[in-house]
């Protein structure tokens, strides 16, 4: 059987299809065997917090003695290897609980340092180096902030990182990329950084911003000494079952604290009712390290096919990765928009819906996205999305199967080679 007869691809692109498939044979043997290790992890999690059917149910007003809520606490705090961990669908994205944890770790008088350089476009505002001022940004409550660009190829200024967090509450590190071309950072990268921090200042509380980054390895950064991570369950972590929420875990002390910003100080974790979302957010967390799988071949099958068509990705296949994204230089406008419509032509939802610039809330610059998502903004579900600017890149996540995120990326090529100036 042969998928070229269900949606009629070019001959010339099955041909390199197959060829990148044969290509990514050793990249997916290594991708499934992160899968197994992680979900025996997992699995262990769920069996020695035990897990069971009353986890499921919800609760309503105040939560209190919500044994679910306290279970999945426990089950993630466990799986990534931290003392404790502040589980909410009250968390609106991955952006909301980054936010939480800066305002309930840092104070008046404080200094952050993004050691990775500028944050991703949606923090900027939360930090205060964009926006109105008086919005109530960190800066406004007089947190300072400083920043340790990285060099050229987007390797970490271990150097410089060691100088500027000198006297810091907090080193910021971003795994992922945001929309730059630098590479996202794996768990032996994060370790250097932090090896860097505690030589600067021993004292300073190192803050990963984890988002895309879940059982991509077989660590988490907190592995490697990260005091808090944080991030979202329409990403990663959970497994495109979760519909909304997001977590932060890590010390102790500092969970107690981001939990006093989520509700209010002297309740934090004791309360919050979970209305029957416990049951999605465990099922999540289960499926997540074979669907972070499917995203990752996804992934590596998008860089390798659109390499042998010539354009530029990365990471490339053999390359280590640090997140789930895959980022594709397109050239042109044209190439950008031709290639979202064949992302969206491949989704589940919303197929024929034709993507088109806007002017999303909280970046500078219009932006296309293509998804066609179960969850509306889900990006462990295959979406593609960029900042209509030079050098007119894509960034490509997600694929909850592998099957249908092929297809996607092969529609996404389809879309630009059938274009009348463009051949194989």
């Amino acid at each position: 059987m042969n998928i070229g007869n269900i949606y009629n691809f070019d001959e010339k692109l099955m041909n390199l299809a197959e060829q990148a498939e044969n290509n990514c044979r050793d990249a997916f043997r290594k991708i499934d065997e992160t899968a197994e290790y992680c979900g025996a992890k997992v699995l262990k999690a769920f069996s020695d917090n035990k897990v069971s059917e009353p986890c499921f149910y919800g609760s309503t007003g105040y939560g209190y003695g919500d044994i679910g809520r306290e279970v999945i606490d426990k089950v993630f705090a466990q799986v990534f290897g931290t003392e404790d961990a502040l589980v909410r669908f009250n968390f609106v994205s991955g952006t909301h609980a980054l936010s939480v944890a800066l305002f309930g770790v840092l104070r008046t008088g404080d200094r952050i340092v993004s050691i990775t350089g500028k944050p991703y476009d949606t923090l900027e505002e939360v930090i205060g180096i964009s926006g109105k001022k008086g919005n109530g940004s960190l800066m406004d409550y007089g947190v300072g902030y400083g920043q340790v660009d990285l060099l050229d190829g987007g390797k970490p200024d271990y150097d410089s990182i060691t100088k500027a967090v000198k006297g810091a509450k907090v080193a910021y590190i971003q795994r992922s990329r945001g929309y730059s071309l630098r590479p996202a950072f794996t768990v032996d990268d994060i370790e250097k950084m932090i090896q860097a921090v505690k030589k600067g200042n021993p004292d300073a509380i190192v803050m990963v911003d984890n988002c895309y980054g879940e059982f991509i390895e077989d660590q988490e950064p907190s592995a490697v000494g990260a005091d808090i991570i944080i991030g979202s369950l329409i990403k990663n972590a959970g497994g495109g079952i979760a519909r909304t929420g997001g977590y932060i875990a890590g010390r102790a002390d500092l969970v107690e604290l981001c939990s006093y910003r989520l509700t209010c100080v002297g309740m934090g974790k004791e309360v919050g009712c979970t209305l029957g979302m416990n049951r999605e957010i465990l099922l999540g967390l289960f499926f997540a390290p074979d669907v972070v799988a499917s995203a990752k071949k996804t992934a590596v099958f998008a860089s390798e096919l659109f390499s042998l068509i010539g354009y530029r990705c990365t990471p490339r296949k053999e390359e280590a990765r640090g997140d789930i994204i895959t980022a594709i230089e397109l050239g042109n406008e044209k190439n950008l928009t031709a290639f979202c419509r064949g992302v969206q032509k491949g989704a589940p939802v919303d197929s024929f819906v034709t993507p088109e610039a806007w002017d999303m809330p909280g970046y500078t610059s219009q932006v296309i996205m293509a998804a066609g998502a179960f969850t509306n903004g889900a990006s462990i579900e295959l979406s593609a999305d960029a900042p209509i600017r030079e050098p007119f890149a894509v960034w490509l996540q997600g694929g909850i199967t592998y099957t249908s995120g092929k297809l996607g990326i092969m529609l996404a090529a389809q879309e630009i080679i059938t274009a009348p100036d463009c051949s194989l």
